[in-house]
């Protein structure tokens, strides 16, 4: 296997990413936007999520396929972004039928990001029109780091971000993830000069540094914004794709195995005080010819591109007036 041509969720055929940020908010949205409904599932493995529209993606529920997925900071807030981007698909005839009428399908997930420096004095909810900006730029190409959900996102130890990687398997299925990274734990080791996802790294993706040469079990430090916040506002939220045709519940399956690549790349990882969760979703261009087994290895892809996405938006993470914490490359001179 390796990374597709852009090493983004975009080198799925038929899929795009937009996102807006407000610098003063600290804050911003990212949506993943199918040039055609797509199958989509969910898996949560942390203990604090906030959500919209994941029970349609439970395999017994009616919903066929979705047209966005959304993921943005604001924490309970920023669900409103996915009103905006229902909004924008519905002026563009977009949505699930209902007779005469169409009801586009967006469900959503947030981070919290509440606390981080930002102005959050608003007095008109702002994340319904950064879900229409978002909409508005979806493309093929996008920028990583310190942009759309990524925008105020936080680590343990150093900014976050949003970030995506890309695998294209031996037999011509691609993979792909999009994550915004804002989690209690670290994403790089005791020592803060190395990656805990190292291991899964293509060239020098996200820098290149390879893995702590400590040998043995070290303490994590003590936690930079568990100091600042007192626990307060965590979670990584993340999309996984592939052009495979796959049903709900095998979407739901590579969500699952996904979710070991976010343990690859945070310590701790789906604690209580995270609400971790992974869309999956599959554009269907792609027929299997050994389901399970090819399952396997899409599941292991989605895993690894999740490890390197996480890694990816710390890398790609920049300063910014009032930030509560460094960004990685800050720290390391670079």
């Amino acid at each position: 296997m390796r990374p597709g041509p852009r090493n983004l969720i975009t080198d799925i055929a038929g899929l795009r990413v937009g996102n807006a940020q407000d610098a003063a908010l600290k804050s911003g949205t990212t949506v993943l936007l199918g040039d055609q409904p797509f199958t989509a599932s969910v898996a949560v493995q942390g203990g604090a999520p906030g959500t919209r529209e994941t029970d349609l993606l439970a395999p017994d529920k009616t919903a066929p396929g979705v047209d966005a997925l959304v993921l943005s900071g604001g924490s309970a807030f920023g669900l409103a972004a996915a009103q905006g981007v229902m909004d924008g698909l519905h002026a563009m005839g977009r949505g699930f039928a209902v007779l005469s009428a169409r009801v586009p399908i967006v469900p959503a997930a947030i981070i919290f990001d509440l606390l981080n420096g930002g102005d959050k004095e608003w007095r008109e909810n702002p994340y319904p029109t950064l879900g229409q900006a978002a909409l508005r730029a979806a493309n093929t190409d996008f920028s990583q780091g310190s942009i759309g959900a990524g925008t105020g996102a936080q680590t343990a130890m150093h900014k976050g971000g949003l970030g995506s990687a890309s695998l294209v398997l031996d037999d011509g299925t691609t993979v792909g993830a999009l994550v915004a990274v804002n989690p209690m734990g670290s994403v790089t080791t005791p020592s803060g000069r190395h990656f805990w996802a190292s291991a899964a790294e293509f060239g020098d993706e996200f820098g290149g540094l390879g893995p702590d040469p400590a040998k043995g079990f070290h303490p994590l430090p003590e936690s930079r914004k568990l100091q600042a916040m007192a626990g307060i506002g965590n979670t990584t939220i993340a999309i996984v794709a592939t052009d495979a045709a796959l049903t709900k519940a095998q979407c739901h399956r590579m969500a699952v195995a996904a979710h070991d690549g976010m343990a690859r790349a945070i310590q701790p990882s789906h604690t209580p005080m995270d609400g971790d969760l992974v869309f999956a979703a599959s554009t269907g261009a792609r027929q299997l010819d050994a389901p399970e087994m090819q399952l396997a290895w899409i599941g292991h892809a989605a895993s690894l591109c999740l490890a390197r996405a996480i890694a990816r938006a710390v890398w790609e993470a920049t300063p910014a007036p009032g930030d509560t914490l460094p960004t990685f490359r800050s720290e390391l001179g670079r």
